[in-house]
């Protein structure tokens, strides 16, 4: 098995048809972040570089290629909400990765309805079974081993408001599979969602 290795260094380039380091580290969660601009224009854009950090307090985080309007309005503001991406709001959230310029409203672009949060400022999906609202934790760019930095922001958000569709509680427990999360895969258009067949339980060590 070891003789059947492709191996490549990034640097040099991987010498396949698509990258596939996205595909390798897959399949990851959505970050579908909404935010709001101090002059009060909503913004609402998926990232899939997104997960959670710490438990107490919670910290989800996203990382932006680019210092895009969702980054300028988590540093302006303090402030965004990440919205659960399901399989039938897919479509919608495919709709708000349109490249299109800071004045313009992504809800309205993709038909979705912001919902005024409960502590937070910037509204979440109304659409959406779970949101999290977050207070901007620290904001930080990204830099290569050699030190130098890249054009790519990583955001970080303490949790400290979770809205939760009671149809996904059984029993006091959350029920990931029914909520059919998409997550982003690695091919140029790979997503992938979980379903209850493909859930296995296993419990740490005493």
């Amino acid at each position: 098995m070891p003789g059947n290795i492709h191996f490549y260094e990034p640097a040099q380039g991987h010498g396949l048809a698509h990258d596939p380091f996205n595909a390798l580290v897959a399949p990851r969660p959505i970050g579908w972040i909404s935010s709001m601009s101090r002059e009060g224009v909503l913004n609402l854009a998926p990232y899939s570089f997104f997960n959670a950090f710490n438990y107490t307090p919670p910290i989800v985080g996203f990382s932006s290629i680019g210092y895009k309007d969702s980054v300028r309005n988590a540093e302006e503001t303090g402030e965004f909400c990440w919205n659960l991406v399901t399989r039938s709001l897919s479509d919608a959230m495919n709709q708000t990765c349109a490249a299109v310029g800071p004045e313009t409203d992504e809800f309205i672009l993709a038909g979705l309805t912001p919902k005024p949060s409960r502590i937070i400022s910037a509204p979440h999906v109304a659409e959406s079974p779970v949101t999290l609202e977050c207070r901007v934790s620290q904001v930080l760019r990204l830099a290569g081993a050699d030190g130098k930095t890249v054009d790519t922001w990583m955001v970080f958000g303490e949790v400290v408001g979770v809205h939760i569709a009671q149809h996904l509680l059984k029993d006091g427990v959350y029920d990931t599979a029914a909520a059919e999360p998409v997550m982003r895969g690695g091919g140029p258009a790979d997503y992938f969602t979980v379903d209850a067949a493909q859930k296995f339980k296993m419990y740490r060590p005493g």
